[in-house]
Order: structure tokens, then C-alpha cells, then sequence
């Protein structure tokens, strides 16, 4: 294949991975770069190898046929080339960024030092190496703090306290995963968390990180208090990888913007999964990734109805401990508006929770906790946007298993 017709996907993550896969299956040779040296793997199961329940091999992805891995360090778009860290350039007819996203690193006092390196025992969580490192690092009775309280917070505490560590988790916002559950459903994560042994602060802004000898000794909030700690785990959530859209000259606002055609402001460049803006969205979630990389896929192999519409993503979690794993769903509209309907079943000794927001007779949203055997059925009704049936009460949205 010529550099004139080549597609090549500069990013080996989830949506780069599937967008060359398909290619692949389509008939459309592609050449997937990835900076990273492990092979492809799914990034959303990180959490569960740094509990020690998945080797890292476990969580790997079926490799596409071309694969190469070197950092692509520019983009020629006059040329059609990117350039490898050596120098070397790749020639593209097609090129498809899927970079992802960076970690957000909070402007903390004390955690650059004058190389601008983290601090010995401070981690960043989002790649292999990242978890690899976290996992090397964990004992029993390790003093471990998790800035964030998000989904990737939660995750990574739980991890640790699988693990044996002595975890605090601190969370600036008024509860845990406040922007995908109500304050019921974050109630029961909590308890899950704190039945871990988890620590949890919330409305705790943390503003410095001490270190003695090049290595974190202790985190100190905005009250003055100090949290001692051996190990930080920086989960404050993430940032659309835009760098080298920007130096290309690329249209980008939070994330590198596309159209439903998955095109950048340059007709020869899409730009799929975390690094992409479509219709004023940047997800930062699998689901949409793997959508968008299916969509392209379609319109590089030719079809001319393959478009990308958006993506009405649900978020869902499983959280793994000693006892049975606790898992929660949460999609659309979890707080209701004036006039809307809502429905709630909770079971406070079993630690379920399930509750749907309705509007228009449309279901709008809704959140769950154990027990997910509906989830499928409301998924579907919600994804559909259609009229609800109304031949029965709304008990039955929650009631009815129509399997997950």
C-alpha cells in the first residue's frame, strides 16, 4: 500500500486498536503507531490489575496486523507525513488521530520538583506503566492517599484496600462520583468503600504535598491538617490529548473538534476516542470510542451512510473486594426537574438501589446499584428515546428483568 491511499492511526488505545481492527476485517490496511511498549490493552481494567485479580496479559487487546510502536513527535499536513521520535517519516493518504487523553495533574504545591518530575511515591493512574508501578509499590499497611473521588478514584482506592493498604480518599466535592450518581447511590458506594477500610473525606481540598528526601511523606489539606502518606494516587480525572492536533494547526477547543464524519478541520485527518469534540462532547468514556472507531471504520471502507450521531453512554462499575462485587450503572438524567416522575426501590440491608427519572413519558435517566438485572431493559428504553409503554405503573421499569 502507497503512502497516497495508507491510513494510519497514531494511537494504540482502545478506539485505535478497534478502528484498525475493522479496517483490517474490511478490507483497508491500516497502520496502527503506539508510544507505549506493552502491547495494546483495555485501559478501563486497570484498576482490576492493580488489585492483583487480572495479570496484565489478561487484559490485553487482540493486536491488529500492523502495529508499530515509537512516539510520533509531528504532523506535515502538507507533506501527508508524521514523524517518529528518530526522525524518520510515515507517509499517510488517511490519518486518524487517536491519542486519548493525559492525566490532570492538580497545581498542588510541592509536586513538581525543579525537574519537573513527581515526587517519589506520587502516581499518576492511566497507563500500564502507571498501574505497574503503583502495584510494585503497594504492601500491607501501606499509607496510601487517592486525590479524587471520581470514577477513577474510586476505583483505585478500592484497589488498594484490596491490597492491604492504609487508604484515605479525598474528594474536593460534596460526595463521591457526584457527576454520574445521585446522592443516594454515592451513600452506597461510600459504605462499600468505608467496609473496605477506605478513609473517606469529602469536601477536602488538598493544596500540598510534602516530601523529605525526593519522596512524599505526607499531604497537607486546606485545613492545615496533614495526611501522612508513603504513596499519592493522582485521580483527578483527565485532559483530551490535543498536542499534536494543536502544532499541526488542527481546529481545537477542550478536544480536537469533528464533524459526524469524524473529520477535523483538515478533510485528510479524523480524530477518534478521548481526543475528540464532536457536536460540542468529549466523552472520555469506552463506549463512544469504540462507536466512533465502528463509524469510521464504515466510511474509510467506502460506505457512504456510516456517520457518527453521538453516543447516549452508560457508566458502570464493578467494584471487587472480599466480599461480592458491588456493581452500579448510571446513565442520562440522574436528578430529576420540577414535574418530572421519579421511582425509587432501595433495599437498605441487602445495599441496593434503583431509581429512573421519567419525563414526557420518556425515561430520561436513571441509576442503579447491585442487583443490575434490569439495566439492559432500561438501557434500551432510555438509548430509544421512544414513549414508554402505558399499560402499567412505573414500578415496573424497575421490577421487570429484561436481562443486562
Amino acid at each position: 500500500m502507497t503512502s497516497d491511499t495508507r491510513v494510519v492511526v497514531i494511537g494504540a488505545g482502545l478506539a485505535g486498536v478497534r478502528l484498525a481492527r475493522r479496517l483490517g476485517e474490511l478490507g483497508v490496511p491500516a497502520l496502527l503507531v503506539g508510544e507505549e511498549e506493552h502491547a495494546p490493552y483495555n485501559r478501563v481494567l486497570l484498576a482490576e490489575v492493580l488489585a492483583g485479580r487480572y495479570a496484565p496479559e489478561v487484559i490485553a487487546l487482540p493486536p491488529p496486523a500492523g502495529l508499530r510502536r515509537t512516539l510520533i513527535t509531528g504532523i506535515d499536513r502538507a507533506a501527508r507525513t508524521v514523524t517518529c521520535a528518530d526522525g524518520t517519516p510515515i507517509g499517510y493518504g488517511t490519518l486518524v488521530l487517536a491519542t486519548g487523553s493525559n492525566p490532570v495533574l492538580p497545581p498542588l504545591r510541592g509536586l513538581f520538583g525543579p525537574d519537573r518530575r513527581l515526587p517519589e511515591g506520587v502516581h499518576a493512574f492511566r497507563t500500564m506503566d502507571d498501574c505497574l508501578r503503583l502495584a510494585k509499590a503497594v504492601r500491607p499497611g501501606v499509607r496510601a492517599v487517592v486525590i479524587g473521588g471520581g470514577l477513577l478514584g474510586v476505583s483505585a482506592a478500592r484497589a488498594l484496600a484490596v491490597r492491604g493498604a492504609q487508604v484515605v480518599l479525598a474528594q474536593q466535592a460534596e460526595r463521591l462520583m457526584e457527576r454520574q450518581l445521585d446522592p443516594d447511590a454515592s451513600r452506597l458506594v461510600l459504605r462499600h468503600l468505608t467496609g473496605l477500610g477506605v478513609e473517606v473525606h469529602t469536601e477536602c481540598r488538598v493544596r500540598d504535598v510534602r516530601c523529605a528526601g525526593g519522596a512524599v511523606r505526607s499531604v497537607e489539606i486546606a485545613d492545615g491538617y496533614a495526611l501522612d502518606a508513603d504513596l499519592v494516587v493522582l485521580a483527578c480525572g483527565v485532559r483530551p490529548r490535543t498536542g499534536l492536533a494543536e502544532q499541526a494547526g488542527l481546529a481545537v477547543r477542550k478536544g480536537v473538534l469533528v464533524d459526524d464524519e469524524l473529520r477535523t478541520s483538515d478533510p485528510r485527518i479524523h480524530a477518534v476516542g478521548d481526543c475528540a469534540q464532536h457536536d460540542g462532547t468529549v466523552y472520555g468514556l469506552a463506549a463512544p470510542a469504540l462507536e466512533q472507531a465502528d463509524a469510521l471504520a464504515g466510511l474509510l471502507a467506502g460506505d457512504p451512510r456510516s456517520r457518527y450521531r453521538g453516543t447516549r453512554s452508560l457508566t458502570r462499575l464493578t467494584l471487587t473486594g472480599s466480599d461480592a462485587p458491588f456493581d452500579l450503572a448510571a446513565f442520562g438524567e440522574t436528578e430529576p426537574r420540577p414535574g418530572d416522575d421519579v421511582v425509587r426501590l432501595a433495599d437498605a440491608t441487602r445495599g441496593t438501589y434503583r431509581k429512573v427519572v421519567v419525563r414526557d413519558d420518556r425515561l430520561v435517566g436513571g441509576v442503579l446499584v447491585g442487583e443490575l438485572g434490569t439495566v439492559g431493559t432500561l438501557a434500551r428504553a432510555w438509548e430509544g428515546a421512544e414513549p414508554l409503554p402505558d399499560d402499567g405503573p412505573l414500578l415496573h421499569l424497575l421490577t421487570n428483568d429484561g436481562g443486562s
